[in-house]
């Protein structure tokens, strides 16, 4: 595919400054990019790399537009370098129609233009939504309900009673619905506890691989709309995570925890159960969080502290070695002052 310099101007609803007609092929890093390729520079200190990058034209906000190259200029660059990439990505293979190598069980209903791949595995009273996607390996257990552009990578997990929105993305190796961690001691053992809620997954979520959301012990665990959650990240059971929050990797969440909305949560952040984060908060990467956290904070820590004061800790503690020297130093001074001072 191919499209002129003005076409994707007008596509991110940027200006287009140098030659309109400019025809590009696609999107590229700024250090790997070709004469019919874009690429983009989202900070003032990677603009000295323009001039000796061979792309053919830059996305640039409106403080860079004094470069001498082809330029797309907007106020927010990354965002239009997400649009464009849109464009010329490649098509998801899709397997034309229902593949005979793949299982379906009884009284399920198939929406219009899906796609089902074979060794896909699906259970009874399933339905399954226009123009989904499900690739090898998939399975999907008893009574799933699976949205509109669903798309399903290899080897996701989807188990018995599960609800998934519209245009939901879960990549390779997801599990969803498997049991939450609950078991009630018994003397010098433990009783498993059956768990007999779900897991819904709301509109426009997308889920990394090797993630587990675990079904609720009672009632549901819940991601709502336009949540982002990365790779190998634990969801433990009857959490809540509110709309377009940001799970990065390797955090884990404990049960019955309610995350709020716009809530990020940097690597390997951890969160104990049943507490609660407020909307809008920032947790800093590999944070333990074992209290609940006002609406509108950043924090970081272990345990969590604001994160001017975590910063402010964090530099005394570089000196901790240099003061201990120092007080090592002064506890031999006292102590000679004393031994003098008990002699006269």
């Amino acid at each position: 595919m191919t499209k002129t310099l003005k076409e994707l101007a007008q596509l991110v609803g940027g200006e287009c400054r140098g030659p309109e007609d400019l025809p590009l092929s696609g999107i590229n890093a700024i250090d790997q990019a070709g004469p019919h390729e874009i690429t983009f520079v989202t900070r003032p200190k990677f603009a000295r790399r323009v001039e000796q990058s061979r792309a053919g034209a830059f996305i640039v906000s409106p403080h860079l537009g004094h470069l001498g190259r082809p330029l797309l200029i907007t106020d927010d660059p990354y965002l239009a370098y997400a649009k464009i990439a849109e464009v010329f990505a490649p098509p998801l293979w899709r397997w034309p129609g229902v593949s005979n190598q793949a299982y379906l069980g009884n009284a399920c209903r198939l929406g219009e233009q899906v796609s089902i791949a074979p060794f896909v595995w699906i259970g009874d009273n399933v339905s399954l939504g226009d123009r989904a996607i499900l690739l090898p390996g998939v399975v999907v257990g008893n009574g799933v309900s699976i949205g509109a552009d669903v798309v399903l990578h290899p080897n996701v997990t989807i188990r018995d009673g599960c609800t998934i929105g519209n245009r939901v993305i879960i990549h390779g190796g997801a599990v969803i619905g498997a049991d939450g961690f609950g078991f009630a001691p018994d003397r010098e053992s433990f009783h498993k506890i059956p768990q007999l809620g779900s897991v819904v997954i709301e509109d426009d979520v997308e889920i990394g691989a090797n993630c587990t959301i675990d079904r609720g012990a009672l009632g549901d665990t819940r991601i709502c709309r336009g949540v982002k959650i990365d790779n190998l990240v634990q969801v433990a059971h009857n959490v809540v995570i509110g709309e377009n929050s940001i799970i990065v990797a390797q955090v884990g969440i404990s049960g019955s925890t309610q995350v709020g909305r716009n809530v990020m949560l940097a690597g390997q952040v951890g969160l104990v159960g049943h507490i609660t984060i407020g909307d809008g908060v920032r947790i800093g990467a590999q944070s333990g969080v074992s209290n609940s956290v006002p609406a509108g904070q950043t924090v970081m820590g272990s345990p969590v502290l604001p994160h001017g004061e975590f910063l402010r800790m964090i530099t005394v503690q570089k000196k901790l070695p240099e003061m201990y020297n120092r007080i090592k130093v002064l506890e031999k001074q006292v102590a000679k002052l004393s031994l003098a001072l008990a002699k006269e």
